[in-house]
């Protein structure tokens, strides 16, 4: 059971919590606030003052009074209508941590709700029932209305959501997890709907898929300079110290570390006739540390909203006061998401650019396209030419989203941040650039092999090891596909980027 503390929430507590189901509870000073909150909003009903989402209309609607016995129906009807999503579903991953920031939100007694209402999505999240949520339809302002709606939609026990693995009616889901559809009471709906949870959970997993990247692709970089008989003299610590910039003064130990101890990189220390190595090899502590500042940036952008309160109206219980204001505007999501996302792209258009100077034998010295035999075989010829076609499809992927904006609502929601989108394509650009990133290893480990009977790092053979443990070595041309998947699902696996990840903010 995780004690959940709410506006306390760790990076290393969020990606643990996506990727594996753990029951949460609250304590009882969180209960105290969200009970305080709620009695705020029953003060106001009583009063029967003109109060935005409790006892008026929404957006333009806004001067339209509710009365009080409509009001329960005023919150249903708000879910019912926003429930407008379209696309794919949202992974469980990504659903599971958009409930568990819309919880911790709620706990913090600012939305007005009722505590059995909070306790309905805390059972939900318990029993591992995800509602189903449409990716597409959020601009980013206003809070992500269109699948939180979805998100409560289900615990209503309407829509659809996945139990025990398998989508079906949300009414079915819960009575078969003994829940009881929750009940919206005054300003319940809104509380619900208004936030930038959805932004935020999806940049999330794309800041933790662009931190998986990195560290393998540090480690892709160090084995290709080995395999084409690089200098490891980039790397010297006089070089970057001079600079200053932090995080290229730990990359660059990094790959020092990696390094050190290679057979390969001490049998050409004397009589190399190369001066300097290219860019894509002899820069990437300048390249990986920028990318890294960005990577550390963004995260503590993306970790303040994952623990703050964004729906709207706020209400304050010490004086009573409601105040509408506008922290379900995204922006701060949509501009981190925009900035990983030419971070990530960089990390694979740098990786695409080693993988271009393995296979080609003037550069690298190595047979060419890295086959022993080529004219009879093509080797990595066309794996090169994939991870070209994914650099390129990043290129355009990395347009920022944030600098769009069309007025929704009748011109009432006049700027909206679109970080829905941009975490979405964020997501999209790091997948790309794993498979980049899986094609480099291949074609380091196969070029370290040109170099037996000698031998890279203790470092670099245990990563050519656990690469061999999945595909084997190309003596002639087989179907490729498989071998890219292969290594593309050993980026997840910590055991690979271990030895990178130290560097990364959710990895502390």
């Amino acid at each position: 059971m995780f004690n959940l503390e709410p506006g306390k929430l760790t990076l290393t507590q969020i990606r643990e919590m996506s990727e594996s189901h753990a029951q949460i509870q609250l304590s009882k000073e969180s209960w105290g606030k969200v009970k305080a909150g709620a009695e705020t909003v029953a003060k106001i009903v009583a009063k029967g003052e003109p109060a935005y989402g409790i006892n008026t209309g929404f957006g333009k609607l806004a001067k339209v009074h509710i009365l009080d016995d409509q009001l329960a129906q005023l919150q249903v009807n708000l879910v019912r209508s926003h429930a407008v999503g379209v696309g794919d579903f949202l992974d469980a991953p990504t659903t599971r941590l958009i409930a568990l920031l819309k919880i911790a939100s709620l706990a913090q007694g600012f939305s007005g709700i009722q505590p059995e209402s909070l306790q309905t999505a805390i059972d939900c999240y318990n029993a591992d029932l995800l509602p189903a949520i449409p990716a597409q339809g959020s601009v980013g302002a206003s809070g992500d209305l269109a699948p939180l709606a979805h998100y409560t939609l289900a615990l209503m026990g309407e829509g659809e959501a996945y139990y025990k693995g398998s989508l079906m009616p949300a009414a079915d889901a819960l009575k078969q997890a003994n829940i009881k559809p929750l009940e919206l009471h005054a300003k319940e709906g809104l509380a619900f709907l208004n936030g930038t949870q959805v932004s935020t959970a999806i940049a999330l997993q794309g800041l933790f898929k662009t931190e998986q990247v990195f560290a393998a692709a540090v480690l892709a970089g160090a084995m290709s300079v080995d395999a084409a008989k690089g200098s490891d003299a980039p790397f010297d610590p006089r070089i970057h110290e001079v600079r200053g910039h932090q995080e290229q003064i730990e990359v660059a130990k990094t790959y020092r570390d990696l390094l050190k101890g290679s057979a390969i990189r001490a049998s050409h220390l004397e009589g190399d006739d190369k001066v300097q190595d290219p860019y894509s090899l002899r820069c990437q502590p300048q390249v990986m540390g920028a990318i890294l500042q960005q990577i550390n940036a963004q995260a503590r952008i993306l970790l303040i909203e994952a623990n703050g309160v964004t729906d709207n109206p706020l209400v304050f219980p010490e004086s009573g006061d409601v105040l509408s204001g506008g922290n379900f505007h995204a922006e701060p999501v949509a501009l981190a998401a925009d900035a990983l996302a030419n971070a990530c792209a960089e990390i694979g258009g740098l990786s695409e650019r080693r993988i271009a100077l393995l296979i080609d034998s003037t550069l690298s010295g190595l047979p060419a396209f890295l086959t022993p035999n080529p004219g009879l075989n093509s080797g990595f010829m066309i794996a090169h030419v994939t991870a070209a076609a994914l650099v390129s499809e990043n290129k355009t992927l990395a347009h920022p989203a944030s600098v769009d904006s069309l007025p929704t609502s009748a011109n009432q929601e006049d700027h909206v941040s679109m970080a829905t989108f941009a975490a979405r394509k964020l997501n999209t650009i790091a997948e790309n650039v794993r498979q980049v990133i899986a094609i480099e290893l291949l074609a380091a480990a196969q070029g370290i092999e040109f170099h037996r009977p000698l031998k890279s790092s203790d470092s670099i053979e245990n990563l050519h090891s656990l690469i061999r443990e999945s595909v084997s070595a190309y003596n002639e041309d087989r179907y490729f596909a498989p071998d890219i998947s292969a290594i593309s699902e050993l980026i997840k696996d910590d055991r690979l980027t271990s030895s990178a990840s130290r560097l990364l903010p959710s990895q502390h």
